[in-house]
């Protein structure tokens, strides 16, 4: 029984141990110079194609919002007097919309132009 006492006591002694000696002759590590924030970029630098033109119309008493990029109208959100908005998405870039409302769970991964030919 002792020999297993003093094995314990051994095996949680030496951890200890090891990390209690240091190195001589230890250097501490300089700190890293902050790095200068770029410039703020002026109206001109902006891109303006990159954000979407969103034309408003009043339809009755219902609101319907087109939204373009470069020139294509790719989603179209109406707004009735009463109930809730919904969505005309064309996923396919090909002038078909499809319903989207608030409701739907499905999973609609995000599609980037990468390149057009």
């Amino acid at each position: 029984m002792r020999r297993i006492v003093f094995a314990l006591l051994l095996t949680l002694a030496l951890p200890v141990a090891a990390q209690s000696t240091q190195p001589k002759k230890l250097v501490p590590i300089p700190e890293s110079p902050e790095l200068p924030l770029p410039p703020p970029l002026s109206d001109s630098e902006q891109d303006a194609s990159l954000e979407p033109q969103v034309t408003i119309i009043k339809r009755g008493e219902d609101t319907v919002e087109e939204y373009r990029s470069n020139g294509r109208l790719y989603m179209i959100k109406i707004t009735p007097r009463i109930g809730l908005p919904y969505y005309l998405i064309d996923n396919r870039g090909d002038g078909t919309f499809a319903t989207h409302s608030d409701m739907e769970q499905g999973i609609r991964p995000p599609m980037w132009v990468i390149h057009r030919f």
